[in-house]
């Protein structure tokens, strides 16, 4: 009974982050409920691994107003 209540339970959103390096090439990927710590991690709207050991595109990263956005849809601000 508790794994079919499971299926429908609310499951933690999963954002994706680049780490990049002081040139802003890409040097890791990680998905996580969280902003990893430690400076370099910037978020991505999706991870392409042909980004790896490259620049990351401009357009690949969240808008600044993504995260107010998501606490307002969380706690019905």
């Amino acid at each position: 009974m508790r794994h079919l209540i499971s299926l429908f339970a609310p499951r933690p959103l999963h954002r994706s982050f680049a780490l990049l390096d002081r040139n802003g090439h890409c040097q890791a990927f990680k998905q996580c409920s969280l902003q990893p710590m430690g400076e370099g991690w910037v978020e991505i709207e999706e991870i392409r691994l042909n980004w790896l050991h490259k620049p990351l595109p401009a357009s690949a990263r969240v808008e600044a107003s993504r995260p107010r956005a998501r606490a307002q849809a969380v706690f019905g601000i």
